[in-house]
């Protein structure tokens, strides 16, 4: 089902989030659930994986996500400022400990001079704590490896939070 590779990672993730009794919830739009969907195919990632959105449409992260409107008209969907209000949004409509929030351009189509395909934006956040905003521009390397190459960027990203954080009782 999932290369071996991003099953080593997931079942990384899922281990130290396990090992320190941490949640997590995703917020995707380009990966459609990917992260969740690999995470959950590692038996016991029910003990870390609280909830996922995969909100794909602009409505989508403004109804399930609070991401204000006003945010997507200025800044666009694909934004830090949109990863990182859809983290935020995901932590505030969930009981998780740790946001994951991954949203970009997968292509074929959809870029431009200034957001071009390949482009993905992601934010990672955890209660109390300001988010860390990540910006990869992978290029027009194809939709399946764009998307691909985002969930290894989001376990990477889980991975680095889950290590700096203090195990619970």
């Amino acid at each position: 089902m999932l290369g071996s590779d991003l099953e080593k990672r997931a079942a990384e993730v899922v281990r130290l989030y396990t090992e320190r009794g941490l949640k997590i919830v995703t917020a995707e739009s380009c990966t459609g659930g990917l992260v969740a969907g690999c995470l959950t195919a590692i038996a016991g990632s029910s003990a870390v994986v609280e909830r996922g959105f995969v909100t794909y449409s602009n409505e989508a992260k403004i109804e399930l996500l609070g991401v204000p409107a006003e945010l997507i008209a200025s800044a666009g969907a694909v934004s830090a400022e949109t990863a990182g209000a859809m983290a935020y949004g995901a932590l505030a409509h969930s009981r998780a400990d740790v946001a994951l929030s991954v949203t970009g351009i997968a292509g074929p189509g959809g870029g431009s001079a200034e957001k071009p395909v390949g482009l993905v934006h992601f934010a990672r956040a955890a209660r109390n704590q300001r988010p860390k905003l990540l910006e990869k521009r992978f290029g027009d390397i194809g939709r399946q490896l764009v998307r691909q190459k985002s969930v290894e960027v989001a376990f990477d990203l889980l991975a680095e939070l889950a290590l700096a954080a203090p195990r619970r009782p």
